[in-house]
């Protein structure tokens, strides 16, 4: 009987220390997770840490896991895949197999500013672009001028540091594409307000 004891003390006490390492080890792209979610059995699964560092789960989409813990990995997913449920569901996450020696890390990813594209555009609102990104990526990235934008007079809004106020450029749209003029290739700044008016009748 004090043999038996003695296994599940030694048992007890491995248990534990993998708990405690699970909780500060840092996950890396290469590692194999085991998700598990209480509330639809078909989610869950293995998954793979991509290089990326980011691993992808049906409802939950791409969610970052390289660089965070077990336990924020999970609290990630869950929030991702709360929308799908009437009420937060139950992820659980486990480390099933670390990645091999060697496996490269992911590229830091490019720090971003939030815009905002307004008014005769495809998809106005926030818009997220690279950090020194101009105003022509930025509408790239709101979808481009609608067919009733009037892109000869569109408007940088940027706020005056300290006044209350805005600094407003008028840009022409046209001519920056035509290589005519460098108005718009300057780099935006967070805060940043662009708005494409509607054109007017003989415009």
């Amino acid at each position: 009987m004090s043999v038996l004891r003695a296994v599940c003390t030694i048992l007890i006490l491995i248990a534990g220390a993998a708990s405690a390492v699970a909780q500060t080890y840092r996950i890396e792209p290469g590692d194999i997770l085991e998700i598990s979610v209480l509330e639809d059995q078909t989610l869950s699964r293995r998954a793979l840490v991509a290089p990326d560092g980011r691993v992808t789960l049906p409802l939950a989409g791409s969610v970052r896991a390289a660089g965070l813990t077990v336990e924020q990995v999970q609290r990630s997913l869950a929030a991702a895949l709360s929308s799908n449920f009437a009420q937060p569901p139950s992820v659980f996450v486990a480390l099933a197999q670390q990645a091999p020696e060697g496996t490269p890390l992911p590229e830091p990813e490019a720090p971003t500013i939030f815009v905002y594209v307004l008014g005769e555009v495809a998809e106005p609102g926030q818009a997220e672009i690279p950090k020194n990104a101009t105003l022509l990526q930025a509408l790239s990235v709101a979808g481009g001028p609608t067919p009733f934008a009037a892109t000869r007079r569109i408007q940088l809004r940027r706020a005056i540091p300290g006044s209350g106020g805005d600094a407003v450029t008028v840009i022409d749209y046209k001519s920056i594409l035509r290589g005519a003029s460098l108005q718009g290739l300057a780099p935006l700044r967070e805060g940043d307000v662009i708005l494409v008016p509607e054109r007017g009748l003989f415009e």
